[in-house]
């Protein structure tokens, strides 16, 4: 082993040596090219001789370089690899996942992203969705998801349980974009919202005159068409004023101040009720803000109303300094105060939207006579007794007709049960199961449950929702949305030769159920203040 190890050592030595007297062993000659010399062309500059190593330089070459050297070739060639290369893309980026490669990099892929969906019943459903889908497609494809019907009443919801706030979506507002500014317990809700676009139908209800400041100008005389282009054109100075309560930062106490409500963003007064420029600090922004409703209750935040809003930037997550608390006086005055910040914040963009489902369901022919839409105005009360129908004009007239559908209906019912249906009394009948099946039918939950339901679907006239009595077992209750006030009608059963009837007007007008009491109401207005138009409903997911 001994002898192996130097006769290693005596070749490594005989090699290196061979290798330096190579290196420092040169001559010159001329290039050669198939055995003769080269010689320049006419004109032009001869070539330099390039030096040629020695007759060993072939066996040299030949032999491993050191194992020194070529480690700090390897290091130079490392250091000067990125500058000398060119950068290329990569054809095929399929094959290799590198990472940090500014070279890759360049190539943009749109993935899919992971959004949860919440109903009212605590129940989610996961939805795959791109970059670029918006709130309306998200509602439409959860629609077709859950075989609901498709009315162009459905919104997206942002909900913060902590910070008690939510709000719904707008249609064109990107899903993920929203869902990368939320925290973790943050969640959206899919959700009705009859309201959404009802200012556009009625706006007059949403912008009492004393509120704009252009109404108090011209004595209340500008058109809706008009009070609406003023707060979708750009370049109108639209202003809504009045009265909030914020509440300081850092404390419970509230403060009521004097609000002025323009495209530039929310101001307050700091001297009574003064415009001046040098009065007027601003408050919020409109681009980079939000406006949210507050779902928690009055006691929370010690408020001096139950009409709580919020404005929340865009960029804040979970500080509560940064949000700002307003306390409206009254209901209608917090819906224009929020109407009014989504108009100025986004303008002819929710027009847009408005107009977008109706677009699309048009026909496409020019020639086509207008759709009419169906309205309280245009259901009036026909006599169809003679050859040709007649409009009935006397209001008395019209009610007694009333009555008289509505015994038409219970002669109906009677007739069903004579074909073969089971007997009413009976506690398996099904009429007086059968309403459980209906979306609009909410089962024993209590006043303030209900409340809640048609504010979070939106107070327009005509919402409605039926539930059990509490106090009658026997009994069932209609909650009601008109000019955005609650009411509730009681619904008692009653008896008639041996069969049980409901009436929603002390015994006047009896049905056999409460799919015909609904149906009945929903085309005549009768003892209710409205028709009923839109059914309270709760999807499950």
């Amino acid at each position: 082993m001994y002898l192996l190890f130097a006769l290693v050592n005596d070749m490594n030595s005989s090699l290196e040596s061979l290798y330096s007297s190579c290196n420092t062993h040169t001559e010159t000659a001329p290039l050669l090219h198939n055995s003769h010399v080269h010689t320049p062309h006419h004109g032009h500059r001869p070539t330099p001789p390039i030096p040629l190593s020695c007759p060993q330089e072939r066996l040299c070459r030949s032999q491993p370089v050191h194992i020194n050297a070529f480690m700090r070739l390897q290091e130079e060639q490392q250091q000067c690899r990125p500058s000398s290369l060119p950068a290329v893309i990569n054809p095929f980026p399929e094959l290799c996942t590198p990472t940090g490669s500014p070279i890759l990099g360049l190539i943009h892929t749109t993935d899919n992203h992971i959004i949860k969906v919440y109903s009212e019943d605590g129940a989610g459903k996961v939805v795959e969705v791109p970059a670029d889908m918006r709130a309306r497609d998200v509602c439409q494809l959860l629609v077709y998801k859950s075989h609901c019907l498709d009315d162009n009443s459905w919104s997206l919801v942002e909900h913060h349980p902590l910070l008690g706030l939510e709000r719904c979506l707008e249609d064109h507002e990107l899903v993920v974009q929203v869902q990368a500014s939320m925290t973790s317990d943050s969640k959206f809700l899919f959700r009705k919202n009859y309201a959404k676009y009802e200012f556009f139908r009625n706006p007059l209800n949403f912008f009492p005159e004393q509120m704009v400041a252009w109404c108090q100008v011209s004595n209340g005389s500008i058109p809706q068409s008009q009070l609406l282009q003023n707060f979708l054109n750009s370049s109108s100075c639209p202003e809504v004023q009045g009265f909030l309560y914020l509440k300081e930062s850092g404390r419970k106490s509230w403060k009521r101040l004097s609000m002025f409500l323009r495209r530039s963003g929310l101001y307050y007064s700091t001297k009574g009720s003064s415009k001046e420029p040098r009065h007027l600090q601003l408050l919020s922004d409109l681009e980079d803000s939000s406006v949210f409703t507050v779902t928690t209750g009055r006691k929370l935040h010690n408020a001096p109303t139950d009409y709580q809003f919020c404005i929340k930037p865009s960029k804040v997550r979970s500080e509560c300094k940064e949000l700002r608390m307003l306390c409206a006086e009254d209901d209608q005055s917090r819906t224009c105060w929020m109407t009014a910040f989504r108009l100025l914040k986004y303008g002819i963009l929710l027009y847009q939207n408005y107009k977008s489902p109706q677009q699309r369901k048009s026909p496409v022919s020019h020639f086509s006579t207008p759709v009419r839409s169906v309205s309280e105005n245009s259901l009036v009360a026909m006599d169809f007794s003679g050859r040709t129908g007649r409009v009935i004009e006397n209001p008395l007239e019209a009610q007694s007709a009333a009555v008289e559908e509505g015994q038409t209906w219970r002669k109906r019912g009677h007739r069903m049960n004579a074909l073969g249906s089971p007997s009413l009394l009976h506690p398996s009948s099904l009429s007086s199961v059968i309403h459980r099946t209906q979306l609009w039918f909410h089962g024993r939950i209590i006043r303030e449950e209900s409340h809640k339901m048609i504010m979070q679907q939106g107070q327009v006239d005509g919402l409605f929702l039926l539930r059990d009595s509490q106090s009658n077992p026997k009994a069932f209750v209609l909650t009601l949305c008109h000019h955005q006030k609650i009411r509730h009608f009681q619904i008692l059963p009653c008896e008639e030769e041996g069969q049980m009837l409901f009436s929603l007007d002390d015994g006047s007008t009896k049905f056999t159920d409460l799919i015909h009491l609904v149906e009945f109401y929903q085309l005549n207005r009768g003892v209710l203040p409205c028709k009923l138009k839109h059914p309270c409903t709760a999807v499950a997911l």
